[in-house]
């Protein structure tokens, strides 16, 4: 059964065999992750709620051939990664992304700590604010992702959490909750401390219920583009791709199917479009 997994989720992320358990191997399923299974909360305006445990997760985002935020994405990432050998655990995070600098925002957001060689790793399939390349969890790290952009990882100490992921680049290659300037912003914080099962379980019901927030009041799917990135927030569809931005807005239900099969990979049909909030 395992086997037949990984295989299944190989195909879904187009991915033709199952890389070596070493950083290169690593970086190559999380960038084919990251462009082949976009980030949507879709199932939360439709009434469906979000389940995080590996079968739901599987069938959710394999099998039919979904997308998810990060409690899926990363269940789904890490069940495969440990599958094929890798060692690792969870970590939660505070996004700061589109909040004020002095803001504690709750830990609403799971990362993937992986061990290589005895090196800590962070591998993330989950963000939904940009592309995000594989780090070492070492002070000062950068990586470049496709879109240009430059992602850094800082030790703090803060009150936030003792790291501190940095991006730099294009706002355009954002979900547009960056600041307009191109220079060092914040995305997210995160500590090391032991991240028990009912953690995951009591940050994803409040992130998928907390009414008034991102998650509950807005429409939302992102994916990472082999030279950019596309979002769309409600009606309204950004996408930068090879330097060029545009911008367009969604006319209708059947509009917004069409465009979330083709452009974002997701197995929504018309009259699923058409039962979410936005267009009643």
């Amino acid at each position: 059964m395992t086997d037949n997994r990984l295989a299944a989720y190989l195909d879904r992320i187009a991915l033709p065999a199952a890389p070596d358990v070493s950083a290169e191997g690593l970086a190559a399923l999380l960038s084919a992750h990251r462009r082949a299974i976009a980030f949507e909360n879709l199932d939360i305006p439709l009434g469906r709620g979000i389940r995080i445990d590996s079968e739901s997760v599987f069938d959710k985002l394999v099998t039919r051939r979904r997308g998810g935020y990060c409690f899926e994405q990363n269940r789904l990432l890490g069940d495969r990664l440990v599958e094929l050998g890798f060692t690792l655990r969870p970590l939660l995070a505070r996004v700061h992304l589109g909040n004020p600098p002095e803001a504690i925002t709750v830990r609403s957001h799971v990362t993937l700590l992986v061990t290589l060689d005895g090196a800590p790793w962070i591998v993330d399939g989950g963000f939904g604010g940009s592309d995000l390349p594989l780090l070492p969890l070492i002070d000062g790290a950068t990586a470049t992702s496709p879109d240009g952009a430059t992602h850094r990882l800082r030790r703090t100490g803060a009150l936030c959490g003792d790291w501190l992921l940095e991006r730099a680049g294009p706002h355009g290659a954002t979900d547009g909750r960056a600041l307009p300037h191109e220079d060092w912003q914040a995305q997210y914080s995160f500590d090391l401390v032991h991240v028990a099962p009912d953690d995951l379980e009591q940050c994803n019901h409040w992130t998928s219920t907390r009414p008034g927030t991102r998650f509950t009041t807005l429409h939302i799917a992102s994916i990472a583009l082999p030279s950019g990135f596309a979002s769309l927030t409600d009606r309204m569809l950004v996408v930068q791709e090879g330097g060029t931005k545009s911008t367009r807005e969604i006319a209708n239900a059947a509009d917004y199917a069409q465009l979330l099969q083709s452009l974002f990979k997701l197995n929504v049909s018309a009259a699923e479009a058409e039962a979410l909030p936005l267009f009643a």
